[in-house]
């Protein structure tokens, strides 16, 4: 764990009370780091994130610095949901973000069930075409295999002409395989893989070209 690293975003998004991050449960500095450039540099109108925590506090704080945006984070874990409000008042981005209880529940994509967080108060919030970075963190992968390719089929609908979708723990088998799923399934998606602590896939999602 990169504490230095923490500390650097912790200066570059001047939150001056500290980066409330947990070890085991935390994303890794620089995968934080790498989606903090991406949100500060572009600028997403909309952000959605599959699963709560510091990555929610640091990507509705880019949206605060860059006066647009807004965050929402997609939690089945009612104490998770809670302790990441708890963030928002303390660095004042309230306005920024929302977090989501999106309890599992089960979906069939291609004949194969699978876990899935509930969409339906985000579909509500969101207008089709809006989505234009996707950040997806859970559900955890002990759950079930490949449990977090429903991802992209279950938010289609929702994808933005143009969408970076960042996947964390991409060094593993699972979320390799994930990658391969998604690419064979659906058109218009380049994909690159970045050697991070956990490893990453960053994949650049262009509706046009479909």
């Amino acid at each position: 764990m990169n504490m230095d690293l923490y500390q650097k975003i912790e200066q570059q998004l001047k939150l001056e009370k500290g980066i409330p991050f947990t070890p085991d449960w935390s994303a890794a500095p620089d995968f934080i780091e790498l989606i903090v450039e991406h949100a500060l540099t572009t600028k997403p109108q909309v952000i959605v994130e599959c699963s709560s925590g510091l990555t929610t506090l640091v990507l509705a704080r880019c949206c605060q610095m860059s006066g647009r945006g807004h965050v929402y984070s997609l939690e089945n874990g009612p104490e998770y949901a809670a302790k990441t409000r708890s963030y928002f008042e303390r660095y004042g981005v309230d306005d920024y973000v929302t977090v989501i209880d999106a309890p599992l529940e089960s979906v069939t994509i291609n004949g194969t069930d699978y876990q899935w967080y509930r969409t339906t108060e985000l579909f509500e919030q969101l207008p089709a075409d809006s989505i234009e970075m996707l950040v997806i963190d859970g559900p955890p992968g002990f759950i079930q295999k490949n449990s977090r390719y429903p991802a992209l089929p279950q938010l289609e609908e929702k994808i933005a002409d143009h969408c970076t979708v960042f996947l964390d723990d991409a060094a593993r088998e699972d979320e390799r395989e994930i990658v391969q799923l998604w690419q064979n399934e659906l058109r218009g998606i380049e994909s690159r893989y970045i050697d991070a602590e956990r490893g990453c896939a960053v994949l650049t999602m262009t509706r046009a070209l479909v």
